[in-house]
């Protein structure tokens, strides 16, 4: 058996949500399929899918090795269609989206540049903070930060975000420091709408992960606002440290629950699953990642 064909029931087993959906895509029964991903964890050594009768989950290890086998599978894809078309020469409409302060600072510099390189591709870059149907609204690649809930989705890791919880000493003066996350509930918070900030903050509590849930007291769909209310001392707000390290440097804002503090938040440049990638999408993407890449980037 393939290591590839390995590879493709595997990621087939997670996308569907089983093993006999997997079985019926393949056009084989369900105990082929239970013999693919057995000799794939015997070869790997590791438990990838916890399996019940009724139910199947990743393992970490497994969730970590379903992102790669997507990015794998995805680039074996594009060689083959670029090989089929005969050329490698990009053209056409790219529409990109990013979320609106993140985007600014970090995706437009880089679309200029892009398009610099290939002048016969035409970009249209929406910026907005609001989760959208990628296909529903023909978007080529969006970048999103933190996990991603919909496995439908290909998704290429760019680079990982720094999340920190603030609020000004105003605010924390008249409110009182959270001392554990369970306190952030008796608190003022400032929320993204749309974004997975809205089922709660995440931190490490005992090394366990942890989604606090919060109560809002105001909520935008701009993160630059959210930012805004936090200097005017309206709530606790969990922004990106590229947003707000200057106010804290000079004490209009302060970092609390440091201690509880979870990883960093992935950055994904994100499609919806199709067979061909156009090449003008798969060069933007690796564009970024370059770009992201570069040493000292981010400092």
């Amino acid at each position: 058996m393939s290591a590839l064909k390995q590879l493709e029931t595997f990621v087939a087993i997670v996308s569907l949500g089983s093993m006999s959906a997997a079985a019926r895509q393949e056009r084989v029964v369900p105990a082929v399929i239970g013999r693919r991903l057995d000799s794939l964890e015997k070869r790997l050594g590791v438990k990838l899918l916890i399996r019940t009768t009724r139910s199947i989950s990743l393992t970490q290890e497994g969730g970590a090795f379903y992102e790669d086998c997507q990015r794998i599978l995805q680039d074996l894809r594009d060689a083959e269609a670029a090989v089929a078309s005969g050329s490698t020469h990009a053209h056409g409409q790219l529409h990109l989206l990013a979320p609106a302060t993140y985007g600014r600072l970090f995706v437009a510099p880089h679309v200029a540049e892009f398009q610099r390189l290939y002048p016969d591709i035409r970009i249209t870059l929406d910026l907005s903070d609001r989760v959208v149907d990628l296909a529903r609204e023909r978007i080529d690649c969006a970048i999103r930060i933190s996990n991603l809930e919909d496995s439908s989705l290909v998704a290429v890791r760019l680079a990982a975000m720094r999340r920190v919880l603030v609020a000004s000493p105003a605010y924390l003066e008249r409110r009182g420091v959270p001392e554990t996350p369970a306190d952030i509930d008796q608190h003022d918070c400032l929320l993204l709408m749309g974004d997975s900030q809205s089922k709660g903050w995440t931190f490490k509590v005992d090394e366990q992960v942890v989604q606090q849930k919060v109560r809002s007291a105001l909520e935008c769909n701009d993160g630059a606002i959210l930012y805004e209310w936090a200097l005017q001392g309206m709530g606790l707000a969990w922004r990106p440290l590229w947003e707000v390290k200057d106010a804290l440097a000079s004490g209009k804002l302060v970092r609390v629950l440091d201690q509880y503090a979870s990883a960093d938040d992935p950055v994904y440049a994100v499609v919806a699953q199709r067979k061909y990638l156009p090449s003008r999408v798969r060069l933007f993407i690796e564009h970024l990642r370059s770009v992201y890449a570069r040493k000292g980037y981010w400092e």
